[in-house]
């Protein structure tokens, strides 16, 4: 990050050059509120909520980790040509702040959804909802209606498929299952009935000692299944898996982190059949 800022330089002066060469919008397009994410979690959301009202980027891939982001000549142009800007402020988005510097405008409204807990459990699902449209109805209160009828809707749906996926989850105990899992998973996996035995850090934490405690917790507590985090580079717990000779799965924290999986309920079901399958005898 220390070279952030003449990278960030470097990237607003190809943008700036690269102005001319894009097409010009239809009134259609140019009507609608123009809003950044900074994640596929927030974006899928601002997209069910706000329908054709919206127009909707997304900077970060979905598979890949907000930490390790590196900026693209295009993302200061989304922020510089965008009225609204949602972002989760954790520590890997700290790129953010310089991102919007360099955007340069006045106009951009950055909201900032803090919510704890895991964003693929339905509860944080439906409380990111209430807040997304607060802020959509702030900068857009002709919309209210529409913003209003697609958040009811979406939050419908949230319940519905928290409802399916707890009938597919309790098929097998998971209750009876100990794991070892990522810490950026814990809260999930938690949510989904297993009992997580310890969660372990970025590959970068693994020490000998580290590796050896793990391994030690995983064997007295009877471990059977290592779950990784795809987003975390999806491999860490694959020695640890090989040394207690478990299953490993990896599974993700963002819709559009697999093929196919473009939004929340695609994402849950996913992740529920990669358990599923893991946990069958």
């Amino acid at each position: 990050m220390k070279k952030l800022s003449l990278a960030l330089t470097v990237i607003l002066l190809l943008s700036i050059s690269a102005v001319t060469l894009l097409g010009g919008c239809s009134t259609q397009d140019s009507n609608k509120l123009k809003v950044v994410t900074s994640t596929s979690l927030i974006a899928q959301i601002v997209e069910r909520i706000g329908g054709d009202k919206v127009d909707v980027v997304n900077i970060i891939p979905p598979a890949q980790c907000p930490g390790h982001f590196d900026v693209k000549p295009g993302d200061i142009q989304k922020l510089a040509d965008a009225k609204l800007f949602f972002i989760h402020n954790w520590q890997g988005e700290k790129f953010s702040d310089e991102l919007i510097a360099s955007a340069d405008n006045k106009d951009l409204v950055t909201v900032q959804i803090e919510i704890a807990g895991n964003w693929m459990t339905p509860d944080v699902q439906k409380t990111a909802t209430e807040k997304i449209l607060a802020a959509l109805i702030q900068i857009d209160p002709d919309n209210t209606a529409v913003y209003q009828k697609g958040a009811d809707a979406y939050k419908s749906a949230v319940a519905a498929k928290e409802t399916e996926a707890r009938n597919k989850l309790n098929t097998v105990d998971l209750a009876a299952v100990n794991v070892l899992c990522d810490e950026q998973q814990s809260g999930f996996v938690k949510w989904t009935g297993f009992q997580v035995t310890a969660a372990y850090g970025r590959p970068e934490t693994f020490t000998p000692d580290v590796v050896k405690d793990l391994v030690d917790k995983g064997r007295s507590g009877g471990v059977t299944l290592v779950i990784d985090n795809m987003q975390t580079g999806g491999e860490s717990g694959i020695s640890l898996a090989e040394q207690l000779g478990v299953k490993q799965i990896t599974l993700s924290n963002f819709p559009g982190g697999y093929d196919g999986t473009d939004t929340w309920e695609k994402a849950l079901d996913k992740n529920i059949d990669l358990i599923l399958a893991a946990v069958s005898k």
